[in-house]
């Protein structure tokens, strides 16, 4: 008869989130800043169709590394929730705050339960009527949550372009300014290639930016590509 297999659950825990860490660093990063007219989203994606930034309700936004299609099922549950919660109250009440912890329950209940956990991070963000409303969620693999102020950045290199953004940002920075510095903090070279390596330049079409716009009245998500990203990329 053979021995039954077995493996202590602090061993299983750490095993599915070395698991779960390794498949998000190989995704490209996303960067999520706080400016005067708002919050940004910046990723390098030459996709058109597969989007990492996405629209949740009128003035919340989705941002996320990882598998994609772990992150997208996510990101519909999130709009279903949100649609259904404004419908059944009212608008104001779909908040980031509650849209994260909908995410966190869901994330720490595959981590624990199922045999793979999801290889994704995300960020939940809200803009307020002025930025000290603005509000940013990080959320990890097993459902942790953390409350981020000013800069987050996930995926690839995440360590390197935070440590830059701590840097780089202040409160208070415009819009284009906000975007520059994060497709700078982008072309970092990954650790790997870091010796002797300069900044890479991100061509505007290869690059996915969003932003929630404090000023509109209230779907504040918009996309910025083509002419306008470009001219706000060169100042």
């Amino acid at each position: 008869m053979s021995t039954p297999f077995y493996v202590s659950p602090e061993q299983l825990m750490k095993d599915k989130a070395d698991y779960a860490r390794k498949g998000i660093a190989r995704g490209r990063a996303v960067v999520v800043l706080a400016c005067s007219g708002g919050i940004v989203f910046a990723s390098e994606n030459p996709s058109r169709a597969l989007h990492k930034i996405s629209e949740i309700y009128d003035r919340v936004a989705f941002a996320a590394v990882g598998k994609y299609n772990e992150f997208e099922n996510l990101r519909v549950g999130g709009v279903r929730y949100a649609d259904l919660r404004g419908y059944s109250y009212d608008r104001s009440d779909v908040t980031a705050r509650g849209l994260a912890n909908v995410y966190a329950q869901t994330l720490g209940a595959i981590f624990t339960t199922e045999s793979k956990p999801y290889e994704v991070e995300l960020v939940v963000a809200e803009v307020g009527a002025t930025a000290a409303g603005d509000q940013i969620y990080r959320l990890t693999y097993d459902g942790s949550v953390a409350d981020e102020h000013g800069f987050v950045a996930m995926g690839g290199s995440a360590e390197q372009i935070g440590a830059k953004l701590a840097e780089d940002w202040r409160e208070g920075l415009d819009l284009p300014e906000a975007l520059r510095r994060a497709v700078a903090a982008l072309g970092l070279p990954a650790a790997a290639e870091a010796a002797g390596a300069g900044l890479r330049a991100i061509a505007a079409d290869q690059l996915e930016v969003a932003v929630l716009d404090r000023a509109r009245p209230r779907r504040a998500f918009r996309r910025l590509a083509g002419p306008v990203l470009e001219a706000a990329l060169a100042g």
